[in-house]
């Protein structure tokens, strides 16, 4: 079987790499990592992943079926991490929409620490 890299860019593969974390076999020791695990949730189609990874008090500005509509319509290419620190990542996401167009997108996503668990909490998006 031929192991393949990571959808979130690192050099480990995705079985050793973010498919534990989006399984809940281990948790995500940073808000960077948590950031690189739902990269590869909406790469892999994982949306109770998603939902789950939200913040509680959040959850209710997001619906099942618009992440899985957003995550079925572009084909993910490549998470490039700008910076983080440690309760916020800038990234860009890099993908092809339905149109088979580069897209871009950017975004300054806040996370908070709880209960020995890293939530997305939300995000500033720029052009």
């Amino acid at each position: 079987m031929i192991e393949n890299k990571c959808y979130c860019g690192s050099d480990i593969n995705f079985q050793n790499c973010c498919e534990p974390i989006i399984k809940g076999i281990r948790k995500a020791p940073t808000a960077e990592s948590l950031m690189r695990s739902r990269y590869s949730a909406y790469a892999t189609l994982q949306v109770d992943y998603l939902l789950e990874s939200t913040y509680v008090l959040e959850r209710k500005y997001y619906s099942k079926s618009e992440i899985l509509l957003w995550a079925t319509n572009n084909q993910w290419l490549q998470l490039q991490i700008l910076n983080s620190t440690e309760n916020t990542v800038e990234f860009k996401a890099h993908f092809l929409d339905n149109k088979l167009q580069k897209q871009i997108h950017h975004e300054l996503s806040t996370f908070k620490f709880e209960n020995g668990t890293w939530f997305y909490v939300d995000g500033q998006f720029f052009n």
